[in-house]
């Protein structure tokens, strides 16, 4: 099993989410998800947010929770979803990796989505009083 640490970014000004699409080579290329990575050995869940954050959008992490745990099963691994809550931070947001960034509100516009998101985006839209489809355009099946 993976362990990965993954930033649900908050912008203060109006709540708004990070989403960060992923980089050409990996599994799910052009899916959309929050921005993270795996735990190297020894590492803990917040240590591996930050490092991963600096390395892949050029942030520092000021302040961040673990929020939410889950358990995925993709079809080339399980991986244990550590979503961490990202509050405060230092710096510009930077797309390190040639990936694109949005700040998004639900609904969702940016498409396909990385089947591990859609959990994060129920949470979000539960805890706001969101009601509706998380994502404008349905990609649930892809």
């Amino acid at each position: 099993m993976t362990e990965v640490a993954v930033g649900i970014l908050i912008r203060p000004t109006d709540g708004a989410f990070l989403l960060t699409s992923r980089p050409a080579g990996k599994p799910y290329a052009g899916y959309w998800e929050f921005p993270g990575g795996k735990l190297e050995a020894g590492e803990s869940v917040l240590g591996a947010l930050k490092r991963e954050l600096q390395e892949e959008i050029g942030i520092q992490v000021e302040g961040a929770s673990l929020w939410r745990q889950e358990l995925f099963d993709y079809p080339h691994a399980v991986v244990s979803l550590n979503f961490c809550k990202v509050m405060h931070w230092l710096g510009d947001i930077e797309m390190r990796e040639k990936q694109e960034f949005s700040w998004s509100q639900l609904p969702v516009v940016m498409t396909p989505v990385l089947p591990g998101t859609f959990p994060v985006l129920e949470w979000l839209a539960q805890e706001r009083g969101f009601m509706g489809e998380t994502v404008f355009a349905t990609t649930k099946s892809n």
